[in-house]
């Protein structure tokens, strides 16, 4: 009998082979290439530079195509990382059977497959971000007896000439319909791309962002994701971003994850939410339906580690353009249940046991469900710029930070609260919750404070953290916010620099 959790899977492998990607083997991907009469297999992995590569075979024989899935490819480490030496940069990349797509854009028939690095030696390579990711993860799970589990918004600009658009109000796009909203059927198709990769989608919706300059039009999109085990969460931020970038450039547009464009208009943030669960159960809620002692053990993890969790989350001079005060990105460490001026929001989480459904359709008879698996909780500084593992593996050893304190909950109840906290009635407040970094080289400075937290337990390499203070630190933009603030031609210039950040 067809499995039918795998029914309307929109991935053709998984459709094909009926089994959870998890579940793939070397003759599974052998056998769809065979069936399907797939032309080549792309190996594909992140750079240095957070951007996916891709390495072109093409198939002739089945003997070849076993021994690239056996063997893996040699690829030049130091064109890839600044940290590899070119007298030493041979690098292996070895497929991960369970990343399998087809190409949605290729001519020829393409199956894609993600791919890990390992060494001379055969060892997966320590100072990859993505084995620092498979580290943070475990680390967690041993430390907490939990698992972490992300899920990401990615917030991005369409850009295209001004022509015969329909005229929409600046700043008021948040899921606006068209014909308000000109690129709605764009983002659908990328919707529907990004599934067919394998990319477990929410929803999808147009943002506050929308204005002309220049005889352009900006449009600001949101596609959010569910969540899944935090390493696959990874895998699919970096795809999808790589599935808009293409389509968009198949499709004539524009399209930049850059944190801001312009002054006065809304920034692009990467706003991640997470959730702890066990034995596949969210361990969010308390038994009384509020949030947890485990939530809030994490989300002090976070209060604490937020101002070097930038040096992950925010990696140019533009991401402290987008961190400003009265904006609803953050600028304070503080948490709050349903509220935007905070770093990390606790959302809606559906514990009102209401049956809104049968209220909404009287037709319908009641229905218990439960809703307690949708709770998350939301850092929101983070933004386009983020190198997406480190970010995540950043997060997966604050949160886990946060069951090593001893005043974890203490922490907890200090930063949390329940106001704007810009408004000036709450001055007081204000004054005593710590900030977050207002440059990349306040950020490395930040990160350089609390290094030994993230290298504990190996997750990060000394290696990435030095190389990440040096990378923040040429940015040399200390004082950069407030010597450009009122000159719009150099933030111009700015942001025209890291327009393709991420």
């Amino acid at each position: 009998m067809e499995n039918e959790k795998l029914a309307l899977n929109a991935n053709p492998v998984v459709a094909y082979l009926q089994k959870e990607p998890r579940d793939f083997t070397k003759e599974d991907i052998i056998k769809f290439i065979r069936d399907n009469e797939i032309r080549m297999v792309n190996f594909m992995y992140p750079g240095g530079d957070g951007k996916l590569k891709t390495l072109n075979f093409v198939i002739s024989d089945q003997d070849y195509l076993r021994t690239i899935l056996t063997c893996g490819e040699r690829v030049d480490g130091s064109s890839l990382f600044s940290f590899i030496e070119a007298s030493s940069s041979d690098l292996y990349v070895m497929p991960r059977f369970s990343t399998a797509f087809v190409d949605p854009f290729s001519d020829i028939p393409t199956l894609c497959l993600l791919c890990s690095f390992f060494d001379k030696d055969g060892n997966p390579l320590a100072s990859s971000p993505e084995q620092t990711l498979r580290r943070a993860a475990e680390a967690f799970r041993q430390a907490t007896g939990m698992e972490y589990e992300a899920m990401g918004e990615l917030e991005y600009y369409v850009i295209q000439a001004t022509e015969n658009v329909y005229p929409a109000v600046d700043q008021r796009g948040y899921h606006e319909s068209a014909p308000y909203a000109k690129t709605n059927d764009f983002r659908a198709t990328c919707m529907y791309y990004i599934a067919q990769t394998g990319g477990q989608i929410k929803y999808g919706h147009s943002e506050v962002g929308n204005f002309e300059q220049n005889g352009l039009t900006y449009e600001q999109n949101e596609i959010e994701f569910l969540p899944v085990p935090v390493c696959d969460a990874a895998d699919q931020l970096l795809v999808a971003k790589w599935v808009i970038r293409n389509l968009a450039w198949r499709k004539g547009l524009n399209v930049t994850f850059a944190p801001k464009i312009t002054t006065g208009k809304a920034g692009s943030g990467l706003h991640v939410h997470m959730r702890i669960t066990k034995d596949g159960q969210n361990q969010m809620l308390g038994s009384d339906g509020t949030l947890s002692d485990t939530a809030r053990r994490a989300i002090a993890g976070m209060m604490e580690m937020a101002p070097s969790i930038t040096a992950f989350g925010n990696k140019n001079p533009t991401s402290y353009f987008r961190l400003v005060p009265h904006q609803e990105a953050p600028t304070n460490v503080c948490w709050g249940d349903r509220n935007r001026s905070v770093l990390v929001r606790v959302p809606l989480g559906w514990t009102a046991q209401a049956d809104m459904c049968r209220s909404a359709n009287p037709l319908e008879t009641p229905v218990a469900f439960d809703t307690t698996q949708k709770q998350t909780v939301e850092m929101r500084s983070p933004d386009g710029s983020a190198d997406i593992h480190q970010l995540l593996a950043g997060l997966c050893v604050a949160c886990r930070h946060g069951f090593e304190m001893e005043n974890a909950l203490e922490v907890a109840a200090r930063n949390y609260v329940d106001v704007n906290i810009h408004d000036a009635a709450n001055a007081d407040k204000l004054a005593t919750l710590a900030q977050l970094p207002d440059s990349c080289v306040a950020s490395a400075d930040c990160l350089e404070r609390q290094r030994a937290v993230y290298e504990e337990q190996g997750v990060f390499s000394a290696t990435m953290i030095d190389g990440i203070i040096r990378q923040l630190r040429a940015f040399d933009d200390r004082t950069l916010r407030a010597d450009i603030a009122d000159d719009q031609e150099k933030i111009a210039r700015l942001v025209e620099t890291f327009f393709h950040c991420g």
